[in-house]
């Protein structure tokens, strides 16, 4: 694994009177895209200075020489902060801070959660509650976005907007001079774009701006776009090659669970059981083609996007001179999710202001007004519009490719655990993946963008993914450490590598046993990787019961009444409280909507039946000491 690249250098510091500064940690966007719409809307309100920064390219110790911070903070996993806050969290945690360390500071924290949830918006709760601990004074009670509201975050969003601006006002009327500007917008004034496009013919464009290794071109044309100027891991770490593409459950049913096996046959991976592949998915040419001709623009002239003021986008990096030319259609095609991530609210409020058609201009101004937020979100979001789609539904717009590169959402890398042990497969990572597919309100079809290109490689065929290995959620354990793991459906892929590794260890050291329970609805439909448990769960197999592990399996749906993991937790209740007892470390894996909390209670039940304990604080206990792990994904 090469080295990482140096992150994006922080601007330098600004004096903080008379500036408000929003920092945002996100982890898919939309935390961003709520710190860019608190940002514009301070500027139209006069604000003298306003700074948008991720959270992770602001340094923590500079927090007391501000004086207005707004903090958007999301929520990933099962009440996790987001990557980027991780850094600057660890920094407010630091014991010499005292209690008036950021006497002087006001702050306002708005989250973004899903109350669906047990741990609802923790991360944003908790920097609250530290920021007063640490003597900052609230400027409003933190707001809580809701996925569950009828139009999102948003449904939050929008008053706690206006009631801070409010209490901003009238704390410091110099800091928004044209308040009435952000209550009552004028949506026929278009500001700047923030960034611009430079364009060179293709004759002008000297050999050199030619890249031919795919690696440093995904790299040039990431580090160029303005929305992921802050998320760039550089160059890919590894392009591999799809030797095994293998469906896990049955022709005829209605899931569609693949085994891929990805490979670079020239050297080894470096990689551990526990950890996460993230892989740049391609778009669709056809998709792309579409959107260039939809636009109006020309695929084979060559570009340099700049932030206004004449820097590129990216400081410090390759871009400078004619190395800092890409091809439009390649930044489109590797940077731009034209085709299946939707558009956010502002993207219709600049759309208005180039319609030419009166009808389209007033459904799009109504989409970006406060009246219309419902409709846009049953339009919009519900239905997974895209962005092609929606330029194609208002046929009169044409956006200058400024805007375009500003708000398009971008290209994303999605993360899939490892399923496969680098002790036996040393230059092989194996993947376990939901080709994803689902019917919107109006019963039209969507596809997951990275899932179903991937199930349509075929095996050794030339095409190579872009793959970056990161650290997973799930620590790899000692060999001497009994575990007991949890893992329904594709929950199962860490574990297979768990499984794969344990048994390629015991074949030379003394190994401690696996508990394991699995889930899925039928026996004959989804049971992922059954002759790979039953093998390991004979004889002397690190799941079997003679060694003191054992494997259990919960099929749903094959009787009248259903039977989840943790109906098998309990019925394995000895069992269960003999692996605590013996040291057991847990691990749970597997969707994030109700699984994790159901066997957690079932964990709890266990305790307190077997071992009169307080069920919580055992749990807790073994959080603390690194021994109850929980990864899972929506």
């Amino acid at each position: 694994m090469g080295p990482s690249p140096s992150p994006p250098q922080p601007p330098p510091p600004l004096p903080a009177t008379g500036r408000l500064l929003v920092l945002y940690a996100s982890q898919t966007g939309n935390a961003m895209d709520a710190a860019e719409r608190v940002g514009r809307e301070a500027e139209r309100g006069g604000c003298p200075a306003v700074d948008v920064l991720s959270m992770d390219s602001f340094d923590p110790s500079c927090l007391p020489g501000e004086r207005s911070v707004v903090f958007v903070v999301s929520t990933t996993g099962q009440g996790d902060p987001p990557d980027s806050m991780k850094g600057f969290w660890r920094y407010l945690l630091k014991k010499d801070l005292g209690a008036r360390w950021l006497e002087g500071l006001r702050f306002a924290v708005f989250g973004l959660g899903d109350s669906g949830y047990q741990k609802y918006n923790l991360p944003a709760k908790k920097i609250d509650r530290r920021l007063l601990q640490l003597g900052a004074e609230i400027i409003i009670e933190i707001g809580l976005g809701d996925d569950q509201h009828p139009s999102g975050y948003e449904g939050a969003l929008d008053p706690w907007l206006l009631s801070l601006w409010e209490s901003l006002n009238k704390a410091n009327p110099s800091l928004l001079p044209r308040i009435t500007d952000i209550i009552n917008p004028n949506l026929n004034y278009l500001g700047d774009s923030k960034i611009e496009v430079i364009y060179y013919s293709c004759n002008d464009a000297p050999p050199d701006s030619v890249v031919s290794d795919s690696k440093k071109l995904i790299e040039r044309a990431r580090l160029m776009s303005p929305a992921l100027k802050f998320h760039s891991d550089g160059e890919p770490q590894y392009m591999l090659k799809m030797v095994t593409n293998q469906r896990l459950t049955k022709e005829d049913y209605e899931k569609d669970v693949r085994h891929f096996e990805l490979e670079d046959p020239s050297s080894a991976i470096s990689y551990q059981v526990g950890d996460a592949l993230e892989i740049l998915p391609s778009q669709n040419p056809s998709a792309v083609n579409a959107f260039i001709e939809r636009c109006n623009l020309d695929p084979d002239s060559y570009i340099t996007i700049r932030a206004k003021g004449g820097d590129e986008v990216s400081n410090g990096s390759l871009l400078n001179g004619s190395m800092g030319r890409i091809k439009l259609s390649t930044f489109v095609a590797l940077t731009m999710d034209v085709a299946s991530g939707s558009p956010r609210r502002y993207f219709f409020e600049i759309m208005s202001h180039f319609a030419t058609a009166e009808h389209e201009k007033e459904r799009l101004q109504y989409f970006a007004s406060p009246e219309g937020r419902d409709d846009l979100y049953q339009y919009n979001q519900k239905e997974s519009r895209t962005v092609l789609e929606v330029l194609e539904d208002f046929p009169s717009v044409h956006m200058p490719f400024e805007w375009l590169v500003q708000l398009t959402p971008p290209l994303k890398k999605r993360a899939f655990s490892i399923s496969s042990s680098p002790l036996v497969h040393p230059n092989q990572i194996h993947l376990t993946v939901s080709i994803v597919s689902w019917l919107t309100p109006f019963k039209r079809t969507r596809q997951g963008l990275c899932s179903t290109w991937l199930a349509g490689l075929s095996p050794n065929e030339e095409n190579l993914i872009p793959c970056w290995v990161h650290k997973g959620s799930l620590p790899p354990p000692k060999p001497s450490i009994p575990l007991l793991l949890i893992g329904p459906g594709t929950g199962c892929a860490p574990f297979r590598a768990f499984v794969e590794e344990r048994a390629a260890q015991s074949a030379r050291e003394s190994t401690a046993p696996i508990l394991f329970f699995f889930g899925c609805r039928n026996e004959d439909n989804d049971f992922l990787y059954k002759d790979f448990w039953l093998k390991h769960a004979q004889d002397k197999g690190v799941l079997s019961l003679k060694e003191g592990g054992g494997f259990f399996v919960a099929f749903s749906r094959d009787q009248p009444q259903k039977v989840y993991v943790q109906h098998k937790i309990k019925e394995q209740s000895a069992r269960v409280w003999n692996m605590l007892c013996s040291g057991a470390a847990i691990y749970v894996a597997g969707s994030s909507t109700k699984m994790p909390a159901d066997v957690t209670a079932a964990l709890e039940e266990v305790v307190r039946q077997k071992g009169g304990e307080a069920a919580s604080g055992w749990l807790r206990k073994l959080e603390r000491a690194g021994k109850f792990n929980i990864e899972t994904w929506s």
